[in-house]
């Protein structure tokens, strides 16, 4: 099938576009409230793409961001808002919002879509710290963790610890690999000005001295806390042809809940040394696109923890099933590689903005604005938080 047949069918691939990007600086205490972020990153974002505020009509984030669309509104001077949604699932989420901006453009539900994500998770409270209060709220995500949260299960890092010894115990990883990961994000972030750990790169002796947070999980293989702000704007392709920045285009967007799934724990499943749900929004993806895993150039893998990167690059086909370890090994992951991953320095890096900031280095890796600019990029996947129902984009140019 033609992309232009493709496209007129009931797929929302190649029909909207990314045509505005903004962001604060990311860091560990900002200073200002998480509502001053977002209008921060929205006004970059409206001014990157040469659109007025009063212009937008629809808005998508997260259920966990803390700001709402109607104050973006009111302060905006946008009058008419037809669309508004939020994603569950924490990182899970990150593409979703696109997506759902895409299918409100694609269906003329709206025309502007303001996409954003603002979080003062360093300053104001730790995300993730196991302190939840869970108690005091019993519905039934919370009565669930009640299960495994008295046997220690209570952070992040103990449940994705759990899903890596699982997956070194298959597939022969080592902890080495996970900080190769580590070490080639690093090193990205070390050449990127806005990345929080910029000239700072680290080696693999280093990642390996770094103390244990839960085994097998070492501090530099989990991701920062941040404080910061990412905005973009989707509008159609058609619009965005005559506005002032080159149009990165949607070309598949999917969401993904697989069987037995359950948040950060899926203890009904047979095997946890996968992970199905991202296996689902491949498949999604290469559908929508009718693209291959050799089509992408360059790739935004959601790294809130590094064990998490190599049965993601084994669900999208880019290796078989237990072979990313040595993927990582040969170095094809890093600058130079076959397939380099996180060119901004990703969540362990630049920061983490629930991979809203992901979804921006693939729209600057497009746009071939990168500050890291992998050659020729005509298409990159961008990846959303694994452990939960989860989410993925391919943007490209057209």
């Amino acid at each position: 099938m033609s992309n232009q047949s493709h496209t007129q069918s009931n797929s929302i691939s190649g029909r909207a576009a990314i045509v505005g990007l903004g962001a604060t600086e990311f860091s560990k205490n900002s200073g200002r409230t998480e509502l001053k972020l977002a209008m921060e990153a929205t006004l970059q974002a409206l001014r990157d793409a040469g659109i007025d505020p009063s212009e937008v009509d629809g808005f998508c984030s997260y259920s966990v961001d803390k700001v709402p669309e109607y104050e973006i509104a009111r302060l905006l001077g946008a009058p008419d808002i037809k669309f508004f949604s939020q994603i569950p699932h924490g990182g899970g989420a990150a593409c979703a919002p696109v997506m759902h901006a895409a299918m409100a453009v694609a269906t003329g539900i709206a025309k502007t879509v303001v996409v954003y994500r603002a979080m003062n998770e360093r300053s104001w409270y730790r995300f993730g710290s196991g302190s939840y209060g869970f108690g005091a709220t019993p519905f039934f995500e919370n009565v669930n963790y009640g299960w495994y949260m008295p046997h220690g299960l209570h952070t992040p890092a103990a449940w994705v610890g759990m899903f890596a010894r699982r997956y070194m115990h298959e597939y022969g990883a080592t902890s080495e690999d996970f900080g190769r990961v580590s070490v080639a994000v690093r090193d990205f972030a070390a050449t990127n000005p806005n990345a929080f750990f910029y000239g700072k790169p680290i080696t693999l002796e280093e990642h390996q001295a770094s103390r244990w947070i839960c085994e097998p999980l070492r501090l530099l293989d989990c991701c920062q806390e941040s404080d910061g702000a990412v905005a973009m704007i989707i509008t159609s392709v058609e619009r965005a042809r005559d506005l002032k920045q080159k149009p990165v285009i949607i070309k598949a967007a999917a969401q993904g809940l697989a069987d037995g799934q359950q948040i950060m724990t899926s203890f009904y499943r047979n095997d946890i040394a996968g992970l199905p749900e991202m296996g689902l929004v491949a498949r999604q993806l290469w559908e929508q696109s009718r693209l291959t895993p050799s089509d992408i150039q360059t790739a935004v893998i959601y790294d809130h923890f590094t064990p998490f990167v190599l049965p993601q690059l084994e669900e999208f086909g880019f290796v078989k099933r237990g072979e990313a370890k040595d993927f990582v090994r040969a170095g094809h992951h890093a600058r130079g590689g076959l397939l380099p991953i996180n060119t901004h320095g990703g969540q362990l890096g630049e920061a983490y903005i629930h991979g809203m900031n992901g979804i921006a280095e693939g729209v600057r890796q497009v746009r071939g604005s990168a500050v890291n600019q992998v050659p020729d990029v005509h298409n990159v996947l961008v990846t959303a938080g694994t452990g939960v129902p989860t989410s993925g984009l391919i943007l490209g140019n057209a």
